[in-house]
């Protein structure tokens, strides 16, 4: 993606966060580039000085890559169950990062994980759980950590990964508003 791009990303979604936690439908979006309007899978990360505040995200490109950034930015904001939804007075403290999904790729075996390059999904039956890239890098967790607590996130025991739970890799292209 360019830089054009994603400082568009970046300011939709500040837009999209704003206006639906003033209780405004989602802002126009630019359906004329077309990286932004191809269908794309993407996570929105919020922070409040430093701490994580919510991240929602959506694994498959379904929709046009602005409108899921749009979405995304929004239910971070609003619909992260680990949160309370964010209030106007926060707005000016929070911080946004956009995280924009390849698609999933299956892990025939766990030496073709490279932590800080590839997030995880694991899933068995019902249960399934992400993580980004950049969390195993900031926690400096080792694949078999980044491993076990993808396995926690899915709700599954630690080891599931190693006893039949799929694992798909997958890399992103992230960068946030601390980046411009």
């Amino acid at each position: 993606m360019s830089e054009e791009q994603k400082q568009y990303l970046l300011r939709m979604a500040r837009r999209s966060l704003e206006a639906s936690v003033r209780g405004n439908s989602l802002p126009p979006l630019d359906m004329d580039d077309p990286v932004l309007a191809s269908p794309g899978a993407g996570f929105v990360t919020l922070k409040n000085k430093g701490e994580l505040r919510g991240c929602i995200g959506l694994m498959e490109a379904v929709e046009p890559l602005c409108l899921t950034i749009a979405r995304m930015a929004r239910a971070a904001g609003l619909e992260d169950p680990r949160f309370p939804p964010v209030s106007e007075e926060e707005l000016p403290e929070i911080r946004m990062e956009i995280s924009v999904l390849s698609s999933l790729e299956p892990v025939r075996n766990i030496e073709e994980i490279e932590v800080g390059k590839h997030g995880l999904r694991i899933q068995r039956g019902y249960h399934a759980g992400v993580l980004l890239p950049q969390v195993a890098t900031e926690y400096g967790w080792s694949r078999i950590e980044f491993l076990n607590h993808t396995c926690l996130k899915a709700g599954l025991p630690v080891d599931a990964w190693e006893k039949g739970a799929e694992i798909f890799k997958f890399s992103a292209e992230v960068f946030g508003e601390e980046d411009l």
